[in-house]
């Protein structure tokens, strides 16, 4: 039996913000909505692809009570692959828009002489995200000569 990712969660402060921003920048469909409990505070959303094949990609739960804590065992962070790294310089400039704030300036590699790299930032909430592309930052620097760019930001 081989395992592949279905799909990941993320816990959110605030289910309104959260999806402007994974639908408004990111791009991500709402393939639903729903909530639990009397006052429906216990809200959650499934996030995906409108035209793809109809299964959630994330799914946004909103039951945090403060922002992401990198200190504290769980999710490092989630990569998001394009197919190009001139897809990751559009994603770059809509977050510059939105006001995200970026873990590096500008696409870097994956490690120093990768062909693969990307964009690092953070959501509302802090999470950490990736953009990347497989192949076309061959000439971008790596922040950590030693340690995957991913790794620690």
């Amino acid at each position: 039996m081989t395992l592949r990712t279905g799909h990941i969660g993320l816990n959110v402060t605030d289910l309104d913000r959260s999806l402007a921003f994974y639908r408004d920048v990111l791009g991500f469909g709402v393939l639903g909505e729903g909530k639990e409990g009397d006052g429906g505070e216990r809200r959650y959303a499934f996030l995906g692809s409108l035209s793809g094949d109809g299964r959630p990609v994330l799914t946004l739960w909103q039951q945090a009570r403060g922002a992401y804590d990198a200190g504290l065992a769980g999710l490092h962070h989630v990569a998001l692959e394009v197919d190009s790294v001139e897809r990751v310089r559009e994603y770059e400039t809509a977050l510059r828009a939105y006001g995200v704030t970026f873990a590096y300036e500008g696409v870097v590699a994956h490690r120093e002489g990768a062909a693969s790299g990307g964009i690092f930032f953070h959501d509302p909430d802090g999470s950490r995200l990736e953009i990347f592309a497989a192949s076309g930052a061959e000439e971008a620097s790596a922040p950590n000569a030693s340690a995957p760019t991913c790794g620690f930001f």
